[in-house]
């Protein structure tokens, strides 16, 4: 013999027009996905670039030469990567960020 079929029924919300804004409980907005940019070309890095990293580079004390706790986060993407290029990119972000 088979089981007896359940039926449940949902009582939701007719559905609206209005478009669907995430918040959190303090009603500031938040994305799911925030897309970042490579900081050597300033191109969007896509979810589908799985050769893109992300480098944090600490902070250090020039007097101590201890690191402070703090970083610059810089991203880079699949196709500085894949030309060889990123070595020298990281480089010369570093180096200007230090010059600043």
């Amino acid at each position: 013999p088979r089981p007896a079929a359940l039926c449940i029924h949902h009582h939701l919300p007719a559905p609206s027009n209005k478009p669907t804004i995430m918040q959190n409980d303090e009603g500031i907005n938040v994305d799911l996905y925030l897309p970042r940019k490579c900081s050597w070309t300033n191109r969007l890095i896509t979810a589908k670039d799985h050769a893109s990293v992300q480098i944090n580079v600490g902070d250090v004390d020039p007097e101590t030469g201890l690191y402070t706790g703090s970083y610059k986060t810089y991203a880079l993407c699949g196709y500085i990567r894949h030309k060889g290029e990123s070595d020298e990119a990281l480089s010369t972000l570093v180096e200007r960020a230090d010059s600043a």
